[in-house]
C-alpha cells in the first residue's frame, strides 16, 4: 500500500479489524514510519440505476451519500450513522441481484432508513424525492409521519415498493436497541 505521505510503496499492517463496511487496517510506512488506515471493501457486480427519463448509470454510494448529507444537514446526526445508513442501503440493492434496479426503489430505501432516523431529514429529503406539487401534498406527509408508519394513499397505478416495514434498531457497540423517539429537553428554572 502505498503511503499518503511519502508515496514509498510499501507498508507494514499494524493492526487489523473488521469493521462495518469492511475491513479496517492501521499501517505504517517502511520509509517515513508515519502511521494511516485503510478500508478494504469488497467490490460487487456493479448495479445499474434506471432513472425516471430511461436513463441508466451504475449505481454510486458517494451519490446516496451526497443526497442523505443534504437532508442530514444541520442536524444532530454524527457522520457514522450516515455511512451505516448508505450502508444498509446498498446491501439491500446488492442483496436484490438484479442488473438494474430503479432510482424510485433506492429513493424509498433511503426513506424508509432516514424515517427512523430523523424526521426533519426525512420530510428534507421526501420533499425533494417525491417533489410535492404544493402544501396540501407536503402536508399530508407530514401528518402520516406524525401518525406514525401509514403513508398516503398509493396513487393509482403506482406498484408499492416496500409493502413491509422492518423494526428498524440502532447498533450501539455490542448491543442493539430498537429506534426510540428523541425525547424533548427542557429546561429547569432557576429558583
Amino acid at each position: 500500500m502505498e503511503c499518503p505521505f511519502c508515496g514509498h510503496p510499501e507498508s507494514r499492517v499494524m493492526d487489523s479489524r473488521p469493521g462495518p463496511g469492511g475491513i479496517r487496517r492501521r499501517r505504517e510506512c517502511l520509509a517515513c514510519g508515519r502511521r494511516f488506515s485503510t478500508m478494504e471493501r469488497v467490490e460487487l457486480e456493479n448495479v445499474m440505476v434506471v432513472k425516471k427519463d430511461g436513463r441508466r448509470e451504475p449505481f454510486s454510494r458517494e451519490k446516496v451519500l451526497a443526497g442523505v448529507r443534504k437532508a442530514c444537514e444541520k442536524r444532530p446526526i454524527p457522520t457514522g450513522a450516515l455511512e451505516e445508513l448508505v450502508e444498509r442501503v446498498e446491501r439491500e440493492v446488492y442483496a436484490l441481484g438484479k442488473a438494474e434496479v430503479p432510482t424510485s426503489y433506492i429513493g424509498d430505501l433511503v426513506m424508509e432508513e432516514l424515517r427512523g432516523l430523523d424526521r426533519i431529514a426525512y420530510i428534507r429529503f421526501a420533499s425533494v424525492y417525491r417533489a410535492f406539487a404544493d402544501v396540501d401534498e407536503l402536508e399530508r406527509e407530514l401528518e402520516a409521519l406524525k401518525a406514525g408508519w401509514p403513508r398516503p394513499e398509493v396513487p393509482p397505478g403506482q406498484l408499492v415498493l416496500l409493502p413491509e416495514v422492518r423494526q428498524r434498531t440502532f447498533v450501539t457497540g455490542r448491543s442493539a436497541r430498537p429506534l426510540q423517539e428523541p425525547r424533548l429537553i427542557r429546561k429547569r428554572k432557576s429558583r
